[in-house]
């Protein structure tokens, strides 16, 4: 009787046409729309993904930069970078590579 009460002082805003409207009006732009919701939330968090991809490259060549100044700056460095990075040696020496084991 509690919810027929309640169910009957509901009834003129459920018959109201313009309720009715915003109702459906508002379903269908949080689902069926095609800036819905679901594709909001979405394209956030592949802009979020976007933007620490775009730090990640920006210190990335922030870092390739500095290197590379390093290396244009005098030939000590470079032949430094040779040896380290591409193994590189000169004819009257031997190279033994020793691996961490962590």
């Amino acid at each position: 009787m509690y919810y027929r009460d309640q169910f009957i002082r509901l009834l003129p805003f459920i018959r109201n046409k313009f309720i009715i409207t915003i109702i459906l009006f508002s379903v269908w732009m949080l689902f069926f729309d095609q800036y819905n919701l679901i594709s909001r939330v979405n394209n956030n968090r592949k802009i979020a993904e976007l933007e620490q991809q775009k730090e990640f490259y920006i210190a990335e060549i922030e870092r390739s930069n500095r290197l590379l100044k390093e290396l244009q700056g005098d030939n000590a460095s470079l032949e430094k970078f040779a040896r380290e990075q591409y193994l590189m040696k000169k004819d009257d020496e031997d190279i033994y590579i020793v691996k961490s084991t962590k």
